[in-house]
């Protein structure tokens, strides 16, 4: 009796926990978080690979304590996780149905991109980062719409030779989107949502929230530079916004709760619960050598590699002057990404243990930081409760 009390997953208000772990250095965590204006707003899930074991949400829209408490509904801009959950599923789902190939050229699918070294650019080295292309282009500044964009990107000049070396860069997945695009016959939006959020039940994980949805979403920043206006609902990512609110790089809304059917379904190795079988039958979204050949550290580079196939794998840490986001007690065989406005999404191959913090740590400004200490250290408390 007395284990099958500990089995127990109970519901309360604030979401689900366990009681069998004691996840109160996890909330004592986030509360200080917010308590030093890390973020004035967060999500926590945990979850395996059958269950969520916790889940909880922590303070207000804003630091004004009278604003709008954050509930495990609420939706977070979930920023640079949509490069994973959206683009990076949505090139596996291509790449399975054999409508693509991971060496193909990027100028098999997007001609203009021709030229300047660009020629002899994957899907992979998108993919892995490594493509050549800078980090990052200031687009609002000359771009009003998502062919400006593309324009840019085709005609940018390669910041250092292909293949040589990891730099993380939005236009990477800003051409993964339009290849999707250009491959499926649909835009990115509505190709994500009919092959992958619909079949998990991820009804409130989306592009471009319409009016009602707006006031559901935390807000992120206060654009005193270019839209000049307190954001909320609409993509904090300036590149995203020129481009209609649907990028490759970001863009997408959702909350912990549906994160985790994703995360789920990909720690599963592409098989989930249908939820809308009366008899929760099995179903796949992908075969299991799809899914590992995507959340493996990829290693056949010339360089150190942490980087998987869109994803990131634990990080070394050592050529950083800030903690791992992931944390140090996860284990090596693990897969994640982070988001800008404060998010992140990782996953415990060995542990078979899901981690899903959300924050808005935009709010007011990006020039924020607290994140870096909060994130990695949630991350461990999060290990250690599960290991007593």
């Amino acid at each position: 009796m007395f284990k099958f009390v500990l089995s127990v997953v109970f519901l309360f208000s604030s979401g689900y926990f366990s009681v069998a772990q004691d996840f109160s250095e996890v909330d004592n965590v986030i509360m200080s978080g917010i308590s030093g204006n890390a973020f004035p707003g967060a999500q926590i899930l945990v979850g395996n690979d059958k269950d969520i074991l916790y889940q909880k949400s922590y303070g207000n829209f804003t630091y004004d304590i009278s604003s709008q408490k954050v509930t495990d509904e609420n939706l977070f801009d979930i920023a640079s996780v949509t490069k994973v959950v959206a683009t990076t599923t949505a090139i596996m789902k291509l790449y399975e149905e054999r409508k693509i190939d991971l060496n193909d050229y990027v100028i098999e699918y997007i001609p203009e991109f021709s030229g300047g070294g660009r020629d002899n650019i994957t899907i992979l080295n998108l993919l892995l980062h490594n493509s050549g292309l800078k980090a990052w282009i200031p687009f609002f500044h000359s771009c009003n719409s998502k062919s400006d964009v593309l324009n840019e990107i085709c005609n940018t000049n390669l910041s250092y030779a292909t293949n040589s070396k990891f730099v993380y860069s939005d236009l990477n997945a800003i051409l993964l989107g339009v290849i999707v695009e250009k491959v499926s016959g649909s835009y990115l939006d509505e190709y994500c949502r009919q092959n992958i959020f619909d079949n998990l039940g991820m009804k409130n994980t989306l592009f471009v929230p319409d009016g009602n949805t707006m006031q559901n979403v935390l807000p992120t920043e206060n654009d005193t530079y270019w839209r000049f206006r307190q954001l909320q609902g609409e993509v904090h990512d300036e590149a995203a916004a020129v481009m209609g609110g649907v990028s490759g790089n970001a863009g997408l809304f959702s909350n912990s709760k549906e994160l985790y059917k994703f995360m789920q379904m990909m720690l599963n190795e592409g098989n989930y619960l249908n939820p809308y079988s009366r008899g929760l039958k099995d179903e796949k979204m992908f075969n299991s050598e799809t899914v590992k050949l995507f959340t493996k550290k990829f290693s056949d580079l010339h360089y150190n590699n942490t980087r998987a196939l869109g994803w990131d794998t634990k990080p070394d840490g050592s050529e950083s002057k800030y903690r791992i986001p992931c944390g140090e007690l996860i284990s090596e065989n693990s897969f994640g990404h982070t988001g800008y406005t404060g998010t992140s999404v990782w996953c415990d191959k060995d542990r078979k243990i899901i981690i899903i913090f959300l924050t808005n740590r935009v709010y007011p400004t990006r020039d924020n930081n607290g994140i870096r200490e909060i994130r990695p250290e949630v991350h461990n408390k999060v290990i250690e409760a599960l290991s007593k």
